[in-house]
């Protein structure tokens, strides 16, 4: 049986990583020299071709990174590499908690450390080459020990917490579980602006002035009390623009880059706004809550049934069960689900980007928000000509055509 999960496993990263070269295919057939006529007043021609390059340069990039994956996995399954780390955890210790912190702190530094250059080759070689980084070695190298910090307190602990449930609850471990993860995520949601985003990036109040005064009209308008506005300084990485709607009740605020306030006017960023304000008024947060909620419920369910059974440690090589292990094989063994949960979160995504459009549209200036969106676009160098199986796969967001086609059947409220 063990051989079977093993084999199981192996073909399920083989053909994962199959299926994305062939997506990758399928998205390049889409790929073109000249302006298309359906993006002509969108793109320049010049800004056209830039766009086509750095598509092929990230998709030649993607492939190298996924195939230096594919090998180190199939190198640590094939040569019982896990099963060694697992030895040498052993010998350190055999403490029910300690095992799995240990066992998966050096897994996740060491993939981490491999992974770096290739980071640095992104940050400051391709992204440099297109005109986006701003992120200096210094930054760099902070945003990486604050990362790690992170990954050690709040995994570490999280980890740490799952193993005691699972020691303590028995049949009740998936439940337990999935409440202190449930009431993690919403505390997370609530004060991940105050508590995460300051270690990274500084947050100010959006001052007094234009801009202020015509969101504050707009929240009047629809009856949005919205007091919390913050500007962030982005372009302390990148030239990349973007906004985005957090927390809950009281804690709630929207968060403007400042790139996005630098490259767009006024009505079309009270229209970005308005998009945003559109996701909290559908209750988009609270249903990409519960779904995300729901998922990880079915996750911990089918854990809580499997993760007992000392075959999923001897699938990996190793010759004494441990939770550490049977986690990590049933991680694998779960993705074709994950990615079907996840395919289903992305097109509840892209319906709710829809319904925030609308209403932006309706609320606001819909020339505007298109205006807004063709600058996010053409600012980020983004394939506007997506394979559709692409786009069903990958694409949280519709992509831009669709979404400029939906705008045009949106009537604004008339004064």
């Amino acid at each position: 049986m063990a051989h079977t999960l093993f084999l199981i496993i192996t073909g399920i990263i083989i053909f994962d990583y199959l299926a994305e070269r062939l997506l990758d295919y399928l998205n390049s057939t889409r790929w073109s020299n000249r302006l298309p006529a359906e993006l002509k007043g969108i793109y320049e021609e010049q800004k056209y071709e830039k766009s086509q390059e750095y598509e092929r340069v990230t998709t030649r990039f993607s492939t190298l990174t996924s195939t230096f994956s594919l090998a180190l996995m199939l190198t640590m399954l094939l040569a019982g590499g896990f099963a060694w780390i697992d030895g040498l955890v052993r010998q350190v210790t055999e403490h029910s908690i300690l095992m799995p912190l240990l066992f998966f702190g050096i897994l996740g530094f060491a993939a981490d450390l491999l992974a770096t250059p290739f980071s640095v080759y992104s940050t400051f070689v391709i992204e440099e080459r297109f005109g986006f980084n701003k992120t200096t070695s210094k930054t760099f190298t902070l945003d990486k020990l604050k990362g790690w910090l992170l990954a050690l307190i709040i995994g570490g602990g999280l980890l740490a917490l799952i193993v005691w449930i699972y020691e303590s609850a028995g049949e009740w471990f998936w439940l337990i579980a999935w409440a202190a993860i449930g009431t993690f995520t919403v505390f997370m949601t609530m004060f991940y602006s105050n508590l995460i985003v300051p270690l990274f990036n500084k947050q100010t109040p959006l001052e007094e002035g234009e801009l202020r005064s015509a969101i504050e009209e707009f929240s009047k308008k629809t009856g949005f009390r919205l007091k919390n506005i913050y500007v962030m300084d982005g372009s302390k990485r990148s030239t990349r623009a973007n906004a985005y709607f957090t927390g809950l009740g009281s804690k709630k605020r929207i968060v403007l880059f400042d790139t996005l306030i630098k490259d767009h006017t006024v009505p079309e960023l009270v229209a970005v706004l308005a998009h945003e304000v559109g996701h909290y008024r559908k209750k988009h947060t609270t249903t990409g809550a519960i779904l995300s909620l729901v998922q990880t419920g079915v996750m911990l369910f089918v854990l809580g049934i499997f993760i007992g059974n000392p075959v999923l440690s001897e699938a990996l090589g190793a010759e004494k069960a441990g939770f550490h292990m049977g986690l990590l094989a049933f991680g694998l063994l779960y993705s074709p689900l994950s990615t079907l949960l996840g395919l289903i979160m992305n097109a509840v995504s892209r319906a709710h980007e829809y319904a925030a459009d609308r209403f932006a549209a309706i609320n606001s200036d819909p020339g505007a928000l298109a205006d807004a969106l063709k600058k996010l676009s053409v600012n980020h160098l983004s394939n506007l000509r997506p394979h559709p199986a692409y786009v069903f796969f990958y694409y949280s967001h519709p992509p831009l055509l669709k979404r400029l086609a939906a705008l045009e059947k949106v009537k604004p409220v008339k004064e």
